[in-house]
């Protein structure tokens, strides 16, 4: 909703403080198409250069997550608290054997069942199923700090591998202006091969040219870049998610009481996301 509004604001203060200041649209709006068929293609060009078809996909996916916003809210931190931690409760209490079927096949879990949304992330599910499936093979002898360095590692090349459309965006971003000027280039050498003509038109072709900078400019600071920076904050506040399922293995392994795990969970989350401890501590003792 944010980024809409903020591109309402950008257009209406770009283009209506240029109009009252005096200045005639008509020449700008009749370069802007021509102005964006260069400098557009030139970009999307340069993207389908730079990146394969799955990266081209993902940026489109990471685009409409701009847009949208972080994909987990409140609930949804409750519940992986609470899936994670009835796991980790049932292979303390009923061992390795009762645990087994959950990780080995989460899409028939009956635990996993209860958490729809969070059984459609693949990459949190596999983090759950396959570092608790280390502990289930391993009989109880793993080191806790070696499980703990799998999980950093997974979730590190989790998060590179999300970040990489806020990446490519920004990449653009610092591209655009170049383009701009490419285009308002070809505009100067159009305008050279008209020098005959009388200075009006002269003028109004050599404005033309400099629409072209002007949108590269544009498009990159006050459109692109924002965008690639608050696609990088929804990916970070969608990745507590990620840590909040570690903290938890990592302290139910290291045996500390039930108290403790909470906040460990707790203590990566946003404050905006964050539950309290009170609700963390009801909801598990009715699991």
């Amino acid at each position: 909703m944010f980024p809409v509004i903020g591109l309402v604001v950008l257009i209406a203060m770009v283009f209506g403080g240029f109009a009252i200041t005096g200045g005639a649209l008509g020449p700008v709006l009749h370069a802007l198409p021509h102005e964006m068929l260069i400098i557009g293609g030139a970009a999307v060009g340069a993207l389908i250069i730079g990146n394969s078809g799955k990266q081209l996909k993902a940026l489109g996916g990471g685009l409409g997550k701009a847009f949208k916003g972080p994909t987990y809210k409140k609930q949804d931190f409750l519940d992986v608290i609470f899936l994670v931690s009835r796991l980790m409760k049932m292979l303390r209490v009923e061992g390795p054997i009762a645990l087994e079927p959950h990780v080995e096949d989460p899409k028939s879990s009956a635990v996993f069942a209860e958490y729809p949304k969070l059984l459609k992330d693949s990459a949190l599910i596999h983090l759950i199923a396959d570092t608790l499936r280390l502990v289930v093979v391993s009989s109880g002898t793993l080191d806790v700090h070696a499980v703990e360095e799998v999980v950093d590692n997974s979730i590190k090349t989790h998060h590179h591998e999300t970040m990489g459309p806020a990446h490519q965006l920004q990449t653009l971003a610092d591209a655009l202006p170049a383009l701009g000027i490419v285009a308002a280039v070809l505009g100067v050498v159009k305008t050279m091969g008209s020098i005959d003509k009388p200075p009006a038109i002269l003028g109004g072709m050599i404005g033309s040219a400099l629409v072209g900078t002007f949108l590269g400019v544009l498009l990159a600071y006050g459109i692109v870049a924002p965008l690639a920076a608050r696609l990088k904050h929804v990916m970070e506040e969608d990745a507590a998610i990620y840590q909040t399922v570690k903290q938890i293995i990592i302290a139910s392994l290291h045996g500390h009481p039930q108290p403790l795990v909470i906040e460990a969970a707790r203590s990566g989350i946003a404050h905006a996301m964050q539950p309290s401890f009170a609700e963390v501590f009801d909801g598990l003792r009715g699991k």
